[in-house]
């Protein structure tokens, strides 16, 4: 029986994106720097966030939803084009101190298109990222399984978000995007 070497990894290595919400200053602090958001609020579950996307050649609006219980950031994205997708999940660890939430992006993501199909991503930057030592085994092995629990709730669900989320007992309220017709 002949044994397959993984495929080699095709990715730029780079270090876990840690991001910080200020809610007092009102600030995304972002690997490419600090944004002003215009709504915070504190939810049952975690922290909703809403901003603008000055300048962005696809995305206009985000919105979303850090769910620390879960270890993702739910993110809805209103686009300047065509509907690339309805929801994006990134994994995360969320920390909150005070007022300053913290997310550490664990690279892998879930791509939600609504009652159509989901899917994983950034797999390679996982792998790329552990080959170098940016995460630990753990932080790997925790990462795919919150997206492979993810991917397979989704699909009970009818890849509806809104039902996989209520059978965690989490409900997200979105805002209409301020100058984007509803």
């Amino acid at each position: 029986m002949a044994i397959l070497a993984p495929a080699p990894c095709t990715a730029q290595a780079h270090p876990l994106k840690v991001e910080t919400h200020d809610v007092e200053a009102m600030c995304h602090h972002t690997n490419t720097g600090t944004r002003t958001v215009h709504t915070y609020r504190e939810t049952a579950h975690g922290l909703f966030v809403a901003r603008h996307f000055p300048g962005h050649p696809r995305i206009r609006h985000w919105q979303a939803h850090l769910l620390p219980a879960l270890n993702m950031v739910v993110c809805h994205y209103d686009f300047h084009g065509p509907r690339e997708h309805d929801y994006y999940l990134d994994i995360a660890r969320i920390t909150r101190q005070g007022q300053v939430w913290t997310v550490h992006d664990h690279y892998l993501d879930v791509i939600v298109h609504e009652h159509v199909c989901a899917e994983i991503v950034d797999t390679d930057e996982l792998l790329a990222a552990r080959q170098e030592g940016y995460v630990s085994e753990a932080q790997v092995q925790g990462a795919v399984a919150v997206a492979h629990d993810a991917l397979s709730g989704l699909a009970r669900a009818n890849y509806g978000l809104d039902r996989w989320l209520a059978t965690r007992d989490v409900a997200l309220e979105w805002c209409p995007t301020p100058g984007v017709p509803a």
